[in-house]
């Protein structure tokens, strides 16, 4: 019998030299983003810290297409600054490269050269863990170390302490309220899937050390008929514990930091 191939989907994308144009996946109405315009929404929505609009590349991408996105990026940056009028706000700029050794080095030079409060870290951090850290050994060094350096999109428990070794100030990830999403909760080792049977009359909470809201007054087995009842208030708090317990982990990084120990 014939083969039936699933022709490829078009992409919802178009990056231009001016901005993106994409469509929205409610009304499918043509939508279109810039450095200026993205620097206003962020301005208006009040955050602390604005990012520099760039491309976030993906693992797949060539060198050629790589390098290209990241030279629009580094003209993108150009214009972030000057449309950003924040008086109450900070300003990041984006390293971004991909895993290519001398497209990170240019990026981080070029980034670092400009007028940002604070320096992201960005796109494709190659396809290990290991090739992380590579990447942040060619970065860290070029980076002004009086500028906060912000790792985007990492922050799970097992990399917190070694990014911070490398020198990384701040840093993001879904992953404490992603997990919450799927009935699991974090445990300073390892963690813990509130979908299983096993946990169905247990009257223990996550974690008995922890002093969040949800260990206090929440058992496992509460949480679990939450999860699995579908009901919005098991997954706030599991993503109240998640994020708890990344706290603390950090905290106590800090309070080793201040005491010569990391």
């Amino acid at each position: 019998s014939e083969l039936k191939v699933k022709p490829k989907e078009k992409s919802k994308v178009k990056i231009t030299e001016e901005g993106v144009i994409f469509y929205s996946h409610l009304d499918g109405s043509e939508k279109f983003l810039s450095p200026e315009i993205s620097i206003k929404i962020q301005e208006d929505l009040g955050g602390d810290f604005v990012f520099a609009f760039d491309e976030c590349t993906s693992p797949l991408d060539d060198y050629e297409y790589t390098k290209e996105a990241m030279k629009r990026t580094h003209r993108w940056a150009i214009r972030s600054l000057k449309a950003f009028k924040g008086k109450k706000q900070a300003i990041y700029g984006i390293v971004q490269g991909g895993y290519f050794k001398d497209l990170r080095i240019e990026s981080a030079r070029f980034i670092n050269s400009l007028d940002f409060w604070g320096i992201g870290i960005g796109g494709s951090l190659g396809k290990t863990k290991k090739d992380m850290y590579k990447i942040l050994s060619w970065v860290i060094p070029l980076l002004d170390e009086n500028k906060p350096r912000h790792l985007l999109g990492i922050g799970s428990i097992e990399d917190i302490e070694k990014i911070v070794k490398y020198g990384i100030d701040t840093f993001d990830c879904v992953e404490p309220t992603r997990l919450a999403r799927h009935g699991t909760a974090l445990l300073r080792k390892g963690k813990l899937d509130l979908n299983s049977a096993k946990y169905k009359n247990s009257k223990e909470p996550i974690d008995k050390t922890c002093q969040c809201y949800t260990c206090q007054n929440f058992s496992r087995g509460y949480l679990r008929h939450l999860i699995i009842s579908k009901e919005i208030s098991g997954i706030a708090l599991l993503a109240y514990h998640n994020l708890w317990t990344i706290e603390r982990i950090v905290s106590e990084i800090r309070e080793r930091i201040k005491k010569g120990l990391i």
